[in-house]
């Protein structure tokens, strides 16, 4: 994978890490999205509900659903990258999530009824700016059906606060 990779961590604390940056965020449960990590990749799932359809014509998916999954795919990412690389540490046992600066969406297909998946990538990560690229597939994963790029603002954490409040 080009671009920023996650540091090589133990699965178990990726895993971890990963849980704890999905529990923050509760619209996550109200989408359905599913996140799967494999060899310090992180695959979304985007279950089919019927709720979820904006053309019922086409049966094709709402944008809002498309852009909330693409956003969503988007911080998670970029939080567990942050939080593996030790950018901003867990604080008192709570992951800070990136703030969105802004969030470009390309819709180029009607996103089906059926499953969708988005893969995201780091692109930068700095001490208070990140960008993130994330696409969505069904069928295909050479043929997205929506991708997006954001800018998003890092969690500033004051270390000698932090450390003294760890130790």
């Amino acid at each position: 994978m080009k671009g920023i990779v996650i540091p090589k961590k133990s699965h178990e604390e990726s895993t971890h890490i990963l849980y704890d940056v999905v529990d923050r965020i509760p619209f996550i449960d109200f989408l359905g999205v599913k996140f799967d990590l494999f060899e310090d990749k992180l695959t979304a799932r985007l279950p089919f509900k019927p709720e979820l359809i904006g053309n019922g014509f086409i049966k094709a998916l709402h944008g809002g659903a498309i852009g909330s999954f693409l956003e969503t795919v988007a911080i998670v990412e970029l939080a567990h990258y942050l939080n593996m690389s030790k950018k901003i540490p867990q604080k008192m046992g709570k992951i800070k999530l990136p703030k969105t600066i802004d969030f470009t969406i390309d819709y180029m297909y009607p996103g089906l009824d059926q499953d969708s998946f988005a893969l995201a990538k780091v692109n930068r990560a700095g001490k208070r700016y990140a960008s993130v690229s994330v696409k969505a597939w069904q069928e295909n994963k050479e043929k997205p059906f929506a991708q997006a790029i954001g800018h998003f603002l890092v969690p500033k954490i004051d270390l000698k606060s932090w450390e003294n409040e760890t130790r």
